[in-house]
């Protein structure tokens, strides 16, 4: 696997505490089109390689580097992932892997991983929804978004 790789111009990069190839891999497990792309490891006193320092990925296409280092620098929700789905089934199957094992859920279709990171899982077509006064107010009650919700709301 290369140390570098030709990253676009402009890219997320995510400041871990120490576990950043432990949530790279959970990351490219769940997203389809997900890869690691690369890993720097610091060296050792005697040269060999030591524990990542950085690791860059795509997640579903979206190149991203992450990086260990050190506590003092936790995420917040002033910076997330927006994870657009295709249906009830794959809004259920993201906000369950994201919110399990220690991650929590938010409110309007936020929520926080195990490793701290921020994520929002929406339905595509949410301005749709939410342009019209009961759909924004369905999801201002909403956890987790919920599509036959919104569907119920626009059409009362």
């Amino acid at each position: 696997m290369s140390v570098f790789v030709d990253f676009p111009r402009i890219s997320p990069f995510l400041w871990f505490s120490s576990n950043a190839e432990e949530a790279v891999d959970f990351y490219v497990g769940l997203f389809p089109n997900s890869s690691r792309t690369g890993i720097f490891r610091t060296p050792t006193a005697d040269g060999s390689p030591g524990p990542a320092l950085t690791v860059s990925f795509q997640l579903d296409g979206l190149q991203i580097t992450a990086m260990n280092g050190g506590p003092g620098h936790p995420f917040t929700d002033a910076f997330s992932l927006v994870v657009q789905c295709a249906d009830q089934a794959e809004i259920d199957r993201y906000w369950d892997a994201l919110t399990a094992d220690g991650g929590s859920p938010i409110a309007c279709g936020w929520c926080r991983d195990r490793f701290g990171m921020h994520w929002q899982i929406v339905p595509q077509g949410l301005i749709d929804y939410i342009s019209d006064p009961r759909g924004f107010q369905a999801m201002v009650q909403m956890i987790k978004m919920d599509i036959p919700a919104f569907e119920r709301a626009l059409n009362s």
